[in-house]
């Protein structure tokens, strides 16, 4: 791995323990990262989706744009289990927060 995947592979660990406890703008970041590949991610709009539904559930008005315009680049199937995968993430940090 070069330096530049690691530090990307850090700022997405960092983000995601930020999205964990509550940070509708580490939604949002990683949103962006998935739909755009930031750092060498790869680009995935399935997780994309998933974030930026994430960032406007958290009260994002950013992330509820974002997510109405990937959601135009993505099948219905798609949409589905990003919404899915949102859903499950929600409950999985309600019960580790409880």
């Amino acid at each position: 791995m070069g330096n530049s995947s690691k530090s990307a592979q850090f700022l997405m660990d960092s983000r995601m323990t930020r999205a964990t406890g509550g940070s509708a703008e580490a939604c949002f970041d990683l949103g962006v990262a998935y739909s755009c590949g930031t750092g060498g991610m790869p680009i995935d709009l399935i997780e994309a989706h998933k974030w930026f539904n994430l960032a406007a559930w958290r009260g994002s008005e950013e992330g509820q744009s974002m997510r109405a315009e990937i959601a135009e680049e993505m099948t219905a199937r798609e949409i589905v289990e990003a919404q899915r995968q949102a859903r499950a993430w929600i409950a999985a940090t309600q019960v580790r927060a409880a």
